[in-house]
């Protein structure tokens, strides 16, 4: 799991550098203004790639980092996501891993697993998604191969892949077989191992 001291010092490299720190310094000191940087995160720390952490964007981790500066219990946490935009909601669901939450978050998961974004569907598939119950997580991870979504984007996908996921997917491979469709290598790739292991 990317931890914040990681995103911290790589937005230290990124040209809106001082605008971060200071709204982090500012979100500390005063929790209650902090919403108002995490909406302008896009604008004014950028949405570049985050320099030497792969999946994160600049606007993400600044977002992530508010949160956590900001010291959001579970009911805040759940009330900024369910007032942003696509953009400020995936940071929130990639926050969810560092923050004081429990599970109190899960609801969060589901919302954006209902939706047809495939960057809510991976950002929803990341270490939070351990509250996941195994059935709910095996529709995700169905989701993710229908949606073309890598599966490189779920997290501990290889612990929590079992025989009944093994069993979706073959008869997923068979309805796009039967249509003329391929199934994408990462998901053939999975069966074809969760096969073995049962023989």
């Amino acid at each position: 799991m990317t931890g914040p001291e990681t995103l911290r010092a790589a937005l230290r490299d990124t040209p809106h550098a001082e605008w971060v720190e200071d709204a982090l310094a500012a979100a500390a000191e005063r929790p209650g203004t902090f919403r108002r940087s995490f909406a302008a995160a896009g604008r004014r720390a950028g949405r570049a790639p985050l320099p030497g952490v792969p999946g994160w964007t600049a606007d993400e981790a600044t977002r992530a980092l508010l949160l956590l500066a900001a010291d959001q219990g579970a009911a805040e946490v759940c009330e900024v996501y369910w007032q942003g935009d696509a953009d400020e909601k995936r940071a929130v669901l990639k926050a969810l891993p560092m923050l004081p939450v429990g599970t109190a978050a899960v609801p969060l998961l589901h919302d954006a697993l209902r939706t047809n974004d495939t960057r809510l569907v991976a950002a929803a598939l990341g270490p939070y998604a351990r509250h996941l119950d195994q059935a709910a997580w095996r529709q995700a991870v169905l989701k993710c191969v229908f949606m073309d979504v890598r599966l490189a984007a779920v997290d501990r996908l290889g612990e929590r892949a079992d025989a009944e996921l093994a069993a979706m997917l073959a008869a997923f491979a068979e309805e796009r077989a039967a249509a003329g469709r391929a199934v994408p290598d990462d998901a053939t790739a999975l069966l074809h191992s969760l096969s073995s292991q049962e023989s």
